[in-house]
């Protein structure tokens, strides 16, 4: 799906743009949003700013040269973004950033929830902000990271429930006590995957940040505020790894005590098995004796 958000009276309008119908090219479109494009979608974006639209497989490339560079005078950035956070199965997916002559292209094949937040709020006919693709960006970046920060706020909050269920166990059923700790132990691997791949979108983040840092605009007033605002998501991001970095410590440290405690359990029916042992020996004595004989 291709659709473009054209400057009208300093807001954006979105227009949803069939290309097989052969609509014209849109002179005044700040942002082209490419959701799983088909060929046509690709060549009518490439033909409107004169550039290649990455591949779905050269988007999934890890290294940083294939993810941030330049070519035919336009940037070329990709992150890691996380959806389906809500649900059981967290995933991730390349999603690619282009802009070249103040014109922003997003290319995604999955729908995160940050994007279709930031849609709605980019078309209210109040908002005059968003009028170039650059800040578009940025503001798309900010609607990424706040949606990290509430996932990671909330997976916290998680972990300390969590704490709380697995050092003041006070249930006194052994076979319960077991299936309570299996559980937790599950409960630990899903957060634990959750903190990765926050944490592989902040870097990601991080990364596209630092290098768009380094490119020049011709606005030097335009430059010095947006390279502020950039600046503050660069801090943002870097403070959020550091908070999923120290919540995967906790997850660790969370792991090895449940499994601690599994020891324990087992070491404590071991015992009981030791004891029953020691006390039906001097009767298996006897009974050997006189069986023998």
């Amino acid at each position: 799906m291709l659709r473009a958000y054209v400057r009208e009276n300093d807001r954006l309008i979105a227009t949803d743009i069939d290309t097989e119908a052969g609509d014209a090219p849109l002179p005044r479109a700040v942002w082209y949003n490419l959701t799983n494009p088909s060929k046509s979608e690709d060549d009518f974006v490439e033909k409107c700013l004169g550039i290649d639209i990455p591949t779905r497989a050269e988007m999934d490339d890890i290294e940083p040269s294939a993810r941030l560079y330049n070519e035919d005078g336009a940037e070329f950035m990709t992150i890691t973004a996380l959806y389906n956070s809500d649900s059981d199965e967290p995933q991730k997916t390349p999603i690619t950033f282009v802009l070249r002559n103040n014109q922003l292209v997003t290319v995604r094949y999955s729908d995160p929830k940050p994007f279709r937040l930031f849609e709605r709020l980019v078309t209210r006919p109040t908002n005059n902000v968003y009028t170039s693709g650059e800040k578009v960006m940025l503001g798309l970046i900010e609607a990424i990271i706040d949606r990290l920060a509430q996932l990671l706020e909330t997976t916290g909050d998680e972990i300390d429930q969590i704490s709380r269920e697995v050092f003041r166990n006070k249930t006194k059923n052994v076979t319960r006590k077991a299936r309570d700790l299996q559980e937790i132990i599950e409960r630990i691997g899903k957060k634990g995957d959750i903190l990765t791949l926050a944490r592989e979108s902040l870097v990601s983040i991080g990364r596209l940040s630092s290098f768009h840092q380094t490119v020049e605009s011709g606005d030097a007033r335009l430059t010095k505020e947006l390279r502020q605002e950039l600046k503050v998501l660069q801090r943002d991001a870097a403070a959020l790894s550091d908070h999923a970095a120290f919540l995967n410590a906790k997850i660790n440290f969370l792991l090895d005590a449940t499994l601690g405690l599994i020891n324990l359990e087992q070491n404590q029916i071991i015992k009981i098995f030791s004891v029953a042992a020691v006390v039906f020996l001097p009767p298996t004595l006897v009974a050997s004796i006189y069986g023998m004989n």
